[in-house]
């Protein structure tokens, strides 16, 4: 096998590789009987005590390094604290390690840094440690940014990407496809036509006010491979179906036009200020009016009802149905 970039791309292609190279090769994989790394949720957790650690961790390497709405740095942490954030866990700490390319520019490492610094400071999440490397110029695309987030959950109060049910209803916290489709307008060359802008944002205060109203099931961000992919993931993990409305689910104007002019489906292409999120039909109600009344969350929709088949179905717009399947790999990449 030979890698290519669809394999990191979040779709099918890289679960292979993942599955193929990575896992089979690695037997240590799981702490004190947590959630592990085959387990293939957003973390893994290590219990102690009465808690759970969550522990997440992501590379990022976007381009380009600074587009509407945010930079690489902003994602960085943003990402990192959605990933701990949906396994149900208050973030607390980041862990951060760049990679520079010889000769980056002084200034753009200080806008970079204050972008971390803002959503460490939004979301009451202390960046703690981290490490600097340098290498030669050419032999990296300018720079790469890891970081490693920490969390605290009771323990058994975790939330798994496998945890819905029949019945459950699927909340979707806001418009799919805005981070994806402004990265790509603007290297297209086209952004300064549209206001389009990345929708990356922490998203703990959504899930944190969903939490607090109960009922909650499941919740995963759908970054790589979008809607579509993580729709897929949480159902195949659990085990059921469940049919969504088209009609329901948030799409920004602009975001269709650039996706008609590029070919691209919006709901396969990465969000990363969103979560989707199972819920118990008796506080599913109450778990939309509290998100509603959060920063980022006032376009929050119930999308669809989970079943007991084994398809993601579509309710189109024009009143047919289809199967709304897993990408391959997501159509835009590096993007996160």
């Amino acid at each position: 096998m030979k890698i290519g970039m669809s394999h990191g791309a979040g779709g099918e292609l890289m679960q292979d590789l993942i599955s193929d190279i990575i896992l089979s090769n690695i037997r240590n994989t799981r702490v004190n009987g947590g959630v592990g790394l085959e387990d293939l949720d957003d973390g893994a957790s290590i219990p102690l005590g009465e808690y759970e650690i969550v522990i997440s961790t992501d590379g990022h390497t976007i381009d380009p390094l600074f587009f509407p709405g945010g930079d690489i740095g902003k994602i960085a942490v943003a990402g990192t604290v959605n990933d701990i954030s949906v396994m149900g866990a208050r973030p607390i700490a980041i862990a951060s390690a760049m990679v520079l390319s010889e000769g980056f520019r002084g200034e753009e490492l200080e806008r970079i840094v204050r972008s971390m610094d803002a959503v460490s400071e939004e979301t009451g999440v202390s960046i703690i440690t981290g490490d600097t490397k340098v290498m030669e110029k050419d032999k990296l695309d300018r720079m790469i940014i890891t970081t490693t987030g920490i969390g605290v959950v009771k323990r058994g109060e975790i939330v798994r990407d496998s945890g819905l049910r029949p019945g459950d209803m699927i909340i979707l916290t806001g418009s799919v496809g805005d981070h994806g489709m402004a990265l790509m307008a603007f290297r297209e060359g086209f952004g300064y036509d549209t206001e389009l802008e990345s929708d990356v944002a922490p998203v703990w205060e959504m899930v944190e006010a969903a939490l607090s109203t109960g009922g909650v099931t499941a919740m995963k961000d759908p970054t790589r491979g979008g809607i579509a992919n993580a729709l897929n993931e949480l159902a195949e993990k659990s085990g059921v179906g469940m049919v969504v409305e088209e009609e329901r689910i948030p799409v920004k104007e602009e975001v269709l036009a650039v996706s008609e002019m590029l070919g691209i489906d919006p709901y396969e292409v990465a969000n990363e200020g969103k979560v989707i999120i199972g819920v118990d039909p008796e506080y599913a109600d109450e778990v939309l009016d509290a998100i509603r009344k959060t920063r980022y969350g006032g376009e929050a929709q119930i999308i669809g009802e989970v079943n007991s088949e084994r398809h993601v179905i579509l309710e189109t717009r024009l009143g047919g149905r289809r199967i709304l399947e897993a990408p391959v790999a997501d159509p835009v990449p590096r993007v996160c």
